[in-house]
C-alpha cells in the first residue's frame, strides 16, 4: 500500500524520486506484461550544483534546500531525456514517525478509519495535521476471531505539501508518497519468507527494519550515519572532507593503516550493539530468530563492513541488488551492482506505482 491522496490511476511508466540529505536520485521504471525494465536513472550530489545546499529543519535534521532539489530533478530529467511525468516520492525516515498498535477484529475497509481514531494515542502530532500510511503486521481482516496489529507511519502534512510543491515546480505529476522504510522493503525483500534484519545506512541516519515473511514488523532509526565515519577520518588524519571520504570508501575496515579501521570500529560497534538488542527484543516477542541480515544505503559497500557485520552478528549478511529483477543492458552490470544500495528507496517507491 502507498498513500495516494490524489486519486490517480497508475500508468505503465513511473519515476521514483528519493530526496536524501546529500543527493537526489531518480529511477524510471516501466512494466509491460510480466516484465519490468530499468528505463533510466540519475543522481546528483550536493557538491554538483551549489556550495551550501542544506537548510535546517524544525526537527533538527538537515534537508536539501528546495532550490537544490528542483535544480537536481530538472538536471537529471534533462540529462536523461526523461519524458515520463508520473512520479512517486520517497519520504526520509527521519521525517516519519513509526508506531505499531492493536485493533479489534474488523473488515479491511474499516481499518483506515480505525487507525485515524486510535492514532492520537500514539503519535506526537494532531491527526488533523498528519498524513498516515500503514501496513498490516498480523491478523486477518474480516475474521471475527482475529485481532489485528498495524504498523503506522505518520508524516506531517507540511512535509507532504512541500513534496507536492516540489513535484509541481519540477513539472511532475505526483501520484503518491511513501515512507522510505516501506519503499526499501518492497525493492529488496521481494518474496523472501525468512526473518530479515534490513539495515539501511544512509548519510544522515540508519534505519533498522525487521521483516518477517515479507511483512515489515518494526522500524527503528538511529543517528549513526556514513558522514560520521568520514568526519572521524578527517579529524584523526587532518584531512579535508573529500579526501577523507575517498580514504574511507577505498580503505574501510580492511585498511592497511590499522588506525583507519580502529577509528571506524569505534563508531560501528555501538550500532551493532543496538542491532543485537533489536534482534533480541524481536525474539522475545515473536519467538523467531533473525535468519539473515541485509545491508543497503550508501555505506553498505564500505570495504569489510559486510564481513564484520557477519562476524559480530553471527548471521549471513548480504548486500542485495534492488535491480536484480529488471531488464537493462548487460554492459551496465558492474555499474548497477555498485550503485544498487543507494537506489533501493527510489526503486521501491517507483515499484509501488507499477504493482
Amino acid at each position: 500500500m502507498v498513500f495516494n491522496p490524489f486519486g490517480l490511476i497508475f500508468p505503465k511508466k513511473m519515476l521514483g524520486v528519493d530526496i536524501g540529505t546529500s543527493s537526489v536520485k531518480i529511477v524510471e521504471l516501466s512494466k509491460w506484461g510480466g516484465g519490468r525494465t530499468l528505463e533510466n536513472y540519475g543522481e546528483i550530489k550536493t557538491t554538483s550544483v551549489i556550495r551550501e545546499p542544506y537548510k535546517e529543519s524544525k526537527k533538527g535534521n538537515y534537508l536539501l534546500s528546495r532550490s537544490f532539489v528542483l535544480k537536481a530533478i530538472k538536471a537529471i530529467i534533462d540529462e536523461g531525456r526523461i519524458r515520463t511525468k508520473a512520479a512517486m516520492f520517497s519520504i526520509p525516515d527521519f521525517s516519519t514517525f513509526f508506531v505499531s498498535f492493536d485493533l479489534p477484529p474488523m473488515g479491511k475497509g474499516e481499518i483506515p478509519e480505525a487507525i485515524r481514531f486510535n492514532a492520537p494515542q500514539y503519535i506526537p502530532l494532531p491527526v488533523s495535521e498528519t498524513t498516515l500510511d500503514w501496513r498490516l503486521i498480523s491478523g486477518t481482516p474480516g475474521d471475527n476471531r482475529s485481532g489485528l496489529k498495524v504498523l503506522v507511519a505518520a508524516v506531517a502534512n507540511q512535509v507532504v505539501q512541500e513534496y507536492q510543491g516540489i513535484a509541481q515546480a519540477a513539472g511532475l505529476e505526483l501520484y503518491a508518497i511513501e515512507a522510505e522504510a516501506f519503499s526499501v522493503v518492497r525493492s529488496i525483500i521481494k518474496d523472501n519468507k525468512k526473518v530479515i534484519c534490513l539495515i539501511d545506512i544512509g548519510v544522515q541516519s540508519t534505519t533498522v527494519n525487521i521483516i518477517d515473511k515479507g511483512i515489515l514488523k518494526t522500524s527503528f532509526s538511529f543517528d549513526f550515519a556514513g558522514t560520521q565515519l568520514t568526519h572521524a577520518v578527517a579529524s584523526a588524519f587532518n584531512k579535508g572532507y573529500t579526501e577523507a571520504e575517498e580514504i574511507k570508501s577505498k580503505e574501510g575496515l580492511i585498511a592497511q593503516d590499522k588506525r583507519i579501521s580502529e577509528i571506524l570500529y569505534l563508531l560501528i560497534d555501538p550500532l551493532l550493539a543496538e542491532i543485537k538488542k533489536i534482534s533480541n527484543d524481536f525474539f522475545m516477542k515473536e519467538e523467531r530468530e533473525i535468519d539473515e541480515v541485509y545491508l543497503t544505503g550508501g555505506t553498505a559497500n564500505l570495504p569489510g563492513l559486510r564481513e564484520y557485520f557477519g562476524e559480530v552478528l553471527k548471521k549471513k549478511v548480504e548486500i542485495p541488488n534492488c535491480f536484480s529483477d529488471f531488464l537493462y543492458p548487460p554492459i551496465l552490470n558492474e555499474t548497477i551492482k555498485e550503485m544498487a544500495p543507494r537506489y533501493s528507496a527510489a526503486v521501491g517507491v517507483a515499484l509501488g506505482g507499477l504493482e
